[in-house]
């Protein structure tokens, strides 16, 4: 990507479209375009097609989406499947329809089987059922990776998709009702240290295990695999497959019961841990293969004691007061 070229982040006050801004920033990226929910309605057929015909991005990074853990995925889950699926939809097509050079969908780990051997290759993809909890966000997801893969069937459009694994890092969302579990972690220890609360109660058993990375490695991975030649493009979707698939994550995992004593650590947060085995783990298991993205050259930063603490500064400098913590659940713009 020339640095002057118009790059569109759909999303980008979330958490990895917020961190894309950071690294595309960082790197010398002068021209982005960025709108808030507020100012273009992704879910809009018309909006977006207005948008696209006259700023005629180059590159667009869809990291737009209706996220959120268990339980939001749980109560709402015609919302994340509509949602998503109208947000994928009208950007893919718009992009396509403008000649936009690249777009690189951020899908998520939930799209592959729910009992995939571990470490999770690209290739598990639509081999086996998905977890229940989340299906329907997963299946929206899955779509946008089909959309690519067609329009670039069809039409030889670039476009390609990156699975992060759990993420985590500033400008994330910290509502109890409705995050996912490092920022659910924090809240509720931070919270309970300030009450002096003897115990703070988690769902489920404590030992699924996950794999967490930071954003702003996420989003570095992101521009790395958006600025690879087209060749090495190429080589990734391999065996005819038109719609480059490359996962995202560290290549290591620990168990939810593991997070929870490091999070509690971070906050300072001394007092007794319980799980209650009456609520969902999820998948029992999470691990992507990261082989692909490590031989083309790319390694996370990040560690993930580092990466709490610097997460944890955030929530207290600007999320703790925050109104939308208290929100059910919000499309990321």
């Amino acid at each position: 990507m020339n640095l002057n070229a118009k790059i569109y982040v759909a999303g980008h006050q979330g958490l990895v479209g917020s961190a894309l801004v950071r690294q595309l920033k960082t790197l010398g990226y002068s021209n982005l375009l960025l709108r808030t929910h507020q100012q273009l309605d992704l879910t809009n057929q018309r909006s977006v097609q207005e948008f696209f015909a006259e700023e005629r991005p180059e590159y667009v990074f869809l990291a737009a989406a209706k996220v959120g853990g268990i339980l939001a995925n749980s109560t709402y889950p015609a919302e994340f499947l509509c949602h998503n699926l109208l947000i994928q939809t009208h950007v893919i097509h718009e992009a396509f329809q403008t000649d936009v050079k690249r777009l690189l969908f951020l899908g998520s780990s939930c799209i592959y089987p729910r009992h995939a051997p571990q470490p999770i290759k690209e290739e598990y993809l639509l081999t086996g059922p998905l977890e229940p909890t989340n299906r329907p966000y997963a299946v929206a997801k899955i779509s946008g990776i089909e959309m690519c893969w067609s329009y670039n069937r069809e039409y030889g459009t670039r476009f390609f998709a990156a699975m992060p694994t759990s993420l985590y890092g500033p400008g994330d969302r910290y509502d109890l009702q409705d995050s996912h579990v490092v920022p659910a972690l924090i809240r509720k220890m931070h919270e309970a240290k300030l009450s002096g609360a003897e115990q703070v109660v988690l769902w489920g058993t404590g030992n699924p295990r996950r794999e967490f990375l930071h954003s702003d490695d996420a989003a570095n991975a992101c521009v790395f695999l958006m600025n690879l030649v087209d060749s090495r493009l190429n080589e990734i979707a391999g065996n005819g497959n038109l719609c480059p698939i490359v996962n995202i994550g560290c290549g290591e995992d620990l168990t939810i019961r593991e997070l929870a004593e490091h999070v509690a650590g971070v906050v300072g947060f001394k007092k007794k841990i319980v799980f209650d085995p009456s609520k969902p783990d999820g998948t029992r298991r999470k691990l992507l293969d990261i082989n692909l993205l490590t031989a083309l050259g790319w390694r996370p930063r990040t560690l993930l004691r580092e990466g709490l603490r610097n997460t944890y500064t955030d929530f207290l400098e600007h999320q703790a007061l925050a109104p939308e913590m208290r929100s059910i659940s919000a499309i990321v713009a």
